[in-house]
This record gives structure tokens, sequence and C-alpha cells, in this order.
């Protein structure tokens, strides 16, 4: 009955949406407790509980910060769903897992990034197995894990499944959308499949010393291109992003967190000439330095660089690379109340590249 292991999205201090897919229609339930599982959650919406469905989204509420708890799944195989009869088939439950909420007090964060994999699935066990010891409070997957999005059964196999066998079920992955996640019959259906903060593809959020922000970029091109056949509007959504971040930079939240940090695909900078990468530049650049951010983490060119700070962008930008080999990278990131530390794997496990912040010492514009 699953085609998935569950996985781990949207994870908050006080609340956990648990994933997975079934091959039949079904009801599913998550059983979940700190010591036991004492407790039931299903997912309901005016009045009804999700049935006959494939994709479960479950989200656990009013959790306590800083706890691990358990928790399995379990569907049920709905074999008749008539107005006032039921016919039910086999249940499955799956093994137990295991995760922790964040502690909003917690003075140490850690993530990796990984980006551009482009429908090779074989490069996340790659570049996962070259962290030592991976223990990291959540991956960023920062665009471009598919090269365009055809059906579900891409999303399991290429994505999901790997996942699964390598941290989905204990550790969040977040996905930030990339051009080619834009493209292909399936784009539309992209978002039943994910769940980020405020179920957008921009938002941002608090974990240990980071503001995290995370910037949806868009396509490469005008909207207008012919690729496209007038079926995105990617200026205006660009502009809207714009106009929430001007507010962001704002709220205290953001600016008394020790460290900055923002997630999004296409550069601002060493992207060449693109109308996307313009577009981003003219738009955001000039927040990114107004608000004074710490660290920019970004992909899409498949060049891996550390970028130092210069005349046009105040903060260091970070680009990863792929999806070859001798090309694919993984970044790891650890950040503590004073100190930010990068680093950046290439796929034979040589470092590339790697960067230290002090939050004592915020820059001033050049």
């Amino acid at each position: 009955m699953f085609v998935t292991k569950p996985y781990i999205q949207n994870l908050s201090p006080t609340s956990c949406t648990i994933m997975w897919i079934t091959g039949k229609p079904c009801a599913g339930w998550v059983e979940y407790g700190e010591e036991k599982p004492t407790q039931k959650a299903v997912h309901a919406d005016l009045g009804l509980v999700d049935a006959y469905n494939l994709i479960n989204r479950i989200t656990l509420k009013g959790l306590t910060p800083g706890k691990k708890y358990g928790y399995r799944v379990s569907s049920r195989e709905i074999l008749a769903f008539e107005p006032y009869k039921m016919s039910w088939g086999d249940r499955q439950d799956s093994e137990w897992f295991y995760f922790t909420t964040p502690d909003p007090k917690a003075e140490k964060v850690s993530w990796i990034v990984l980006n551009d994999i482009h429908d090779r699935p074989a490069s996340f066990s790659h570049l996962l197995s070259l962290v030592n010891e991976f223990s990291q409070d959540m991956v960023f997957l920062n665009g471009d894990m598919f090269d365009f999005e055809t059906d579900q059964q891409q999303i399991i196999d290429h994505l999901l499944n790997p996942l699964g066998e390598l941290f989905s079920t204990t550790t969040p992955f977040l996905f930030t959308r990339g051009n080619h996640e834009n493209r292909g019959v399936f784009a539309r259906q992209h978002g039943l499949y994910f769940e980020n903060p405020d179920n957008r593809y921009y938002f941002s959020f608090r974990q240990g010393p980071v503001h995290f922000i995370v910037l949806d970029t868009g396509e490469d091109k005008e909207d207008s291109h012919e690729a496209y056949q007038g079926l995105v509007a990617f200026d205006v959504y660009r502009e809207e992003q714009a106009r929430w971040l001007a507010a962001e930079i704002e709220t205290t939240a953001y600016q008394q967190a020790p460290f900055r940090v923002v997630i999004m695909h296409i550069p601002t900078f060493e992207s060449g000439d693109w109308h996307g990468t313009m577009h981003c530049r003219e738009l955001f650049n000039p927040l990114f330095n107004k608000g004074k951010i710490d660290l920019l983490i970004c992909g899409h060119t498949h060049r891996y660089g550390i970028h130092p700070i210069n005349e046009e962008h105040h903060y260091p930008l970070v680009i990863g690379g792929g999806p070859l080999e001798t090309r694919r990278t993984v970044i790891t990131v650890t950040a503590d109340t004073n100190l930010l530390e990068l680093a950046m794997l290439r796929d034979d496990g040589v470092k590339v590249g790697e960067l230290k912040l002090n939050s004592q010492h915020r820059r001033k514009s050049p």
C-alpha cells in the first residue's frame, strides 16, 4: 500500500507535518507521543476527515519545543466508498520513526544545502555520504531537483524514496523551487507533495541564531518567451516577493537575529545576464544590501564558488555546483550566536570553499 516512507515537512517548535503516499485509496492517520504513542492525529477540513486519497498530509499540533517524539503512520484501504456503506480492505502500519522539535532557545543550528540534482537521484546518497556524522537540523533542496516535472512517479522515484532511505523520516527538508521545477505538465501539482511555512514558496523562519529567508526566483527567461507559451507570470510574482521582503527586513525578529541568511535558486550576480538573474538583481539586491544580510546561498549556474563582498553585493554569495560528476557539491553550515561556518565539498570529497562570519562585527556597506 505504501509507495513512500513518511517524510517530515514544516517542522516547528510546536508542530510537525507528516506526509506519505499510498498506491491505493485509503484513510490515513498518525500515532505519536513523547514516551508512548498516546495520541492519534488525522487531517480534517470543513468537518470531513481526509479519505479515499493517495497523498497524505497530517499536521501534529500542540507539540512541546525541544522534545523528541516517536511516530508511525497507518493507512487502511477503502475498497468501496458508498453514501451509506464503507467497504474496508487491509491496513498497513509503518515502522516507528523519531524527530525532535526545534528549541527556540537553542544557541546553535546546522543545515545542509543541495542544489541542481537534475533527475540524478544517486547524487543524493553520494553527496550526503561526504558529510561526517550527518546530524544536521534540516536539509535545503535549493532548486532544480528535476529537469522538468512529468508525473507523481518521477517525484517518488527521483526524490521522495531516495530521501526516505537517507534522512527524511527523521529530519525535515525544505524545497526551494528552481526554474526547472516550473517546467513540465506536472509543475502545477508540485505543491501537493511538499509543505513550507505559510504554505508558500517564499517564507521566513527563525531557528537557533539564524533568521532564514527563502525566496522563489522563478524562471530565467522573460515571461513572454516562446518556451512558456504565455503561461507564466514570474515578473509580478517576484515583485510581490520584493514587497514582502521590504517589510520582512524591518521586523524585530529579523533585526534582532545574530545572523540573517537568504536561500534562493537564481543568484543575484555571477549568473550572466538572463532576465531572471537581472530581475532578481534589480528587485532583491538593494534590499539585501539595505537589510545587511549575512549570507546568500544559491545554485543555478552549475559553477560552484564563494564570491566575497564587493561594491555591488555587500554580502558573500555562495553558489553550489552540479549536476555532473566533478561539479556536484554539498554545502554544510553551522551557526551559533557568535560564529557561522560554511564548507562546500565537491563530489570527490575535496573542500572547494569555506566561509566564516562573526555576528559581533556585522559589516558596514562598502
